[in-house]
């Protein structure tokens, strides 16, 4: 079992005191971050852009992943100010590509899919020239949820496939691997102008050629975009890493995503789904 970060997983220390602004903006809107709530090891570079990736929908998850230090149990209501307050935040940071995600709401009907869609009218609303992108859950597979979040048009919608289907069990013990690959062919039927994206995590005792099996199922259910980034353990009560995978394995792994025609690829140790995600759409990574 891997213990010891290599030096290309040890990442340079950032002063702290650029960060407060953006830590400001978010509490005064009364905002969670998926960079805060999932331990992020890029935080503190991301805050200092300033940008950040706003988690909708509270900080309580109706499911329990082995990766994710999202705390799980008892859900609050949904704050019906929170879309506007999101839309303010991303004013006053200034940003022109804006990525918002989610916890899982199972408890909700349509999983959340009207909070997200408001969010992105909000936005659009507020900062017409920002970019949007959504990462989505599953919805439990509702095609209503995802033709409901398709119909406020952002520019991308990511679904995390997270990870091989033989370590579903261990790792997405909730979710459905079948269900996730849904969603992309969905989104493409409900609007062809919209980006559709992925993201894997490695290092969890996946195989080559699994991962490589997941890129091609991804290609064939209309996934576009790609991110593969290393799994680091958030706490102790997280699924361990079982491997740090060598710089060079992502080189191959995007070598190989670009093959099977993947238009955008963002392949190395620190990457995640939502890091740099403007300069990946843009084209500048």
């Amino acid at each position: 079992m891997a213990r010891r970060l290599p030096n290309w997983l040890v990442k340079r220390a950032v002063d702290i005191k650029e960060l407060h602004n953006v830590k400001a903006i978010l509490r005064k809107g009364k905002l969670s971050t998926v960079c805060e709530e999932a331990r992020c090891p890029n935080m503190a570079e991301c805050f200092k852009r300033p940008t950040a990736t706003f988690m909708i929908m509270g900080d309580v998850c109706t499911r329990n992943c082995t990766f994710c230090s999202v705390s799980n149990g008892n859900v609050k209501p949904l704050d019906p100010q929170e879309p506007k307050n999101v839309a303010m935040a991303v004013k006053e940071m200034g940003l022109k590509y804006a990525v918002i995600t989610s916890v899982t709401r199972d408890d909700i009907s349509d999983g959340g899919a009207s909070h997200f869609a408001d969010t992105i009218k909000e936005i659009k609303k507020i900062c017409p020239n920002t970019k949007i992108e959504v990462l989505i859950p599953d919805f439990q597979g509702n095609e209503s949820s995802v033709k409901i979040v398709c119909e406020a048009n952002p520019d991308v919608i990511n679904h995390n496939i997270e990870t091989v289907p033989r370590l579903y069990k261990d790792v997405r013990p909730q979710a459905d691997y079948g269900v996730s690959l849904s969603i992309f062919a969905m989104v493409k039927r409900f609007s062809s102008s919209i980006y559709t994206k992925s993201g894997i995590m490695v290092g969890l005792g996946e195989r080559k050629d699994e991962v490589i099996s997941v890129m091609k199922d991804l290609r064939r259910a209309g996934c576009e975009m790609l991110t593969i980034g290393q799994y680091l353990t958030p706490t102790k009560e997280s699924i361990p890493v079982a491997e740090y995978i060598h710089p060079d394995i992502f080189k191959y792994y995007e070598k190989k995503a670009k093959e099977l025609g993947f238009i955008k690829v963002a392949s190395a140790p620190f990457v995640r789904s939502s890091y740099m995600a403007d300069l990946q759409f843009n084209g500048e990574i």
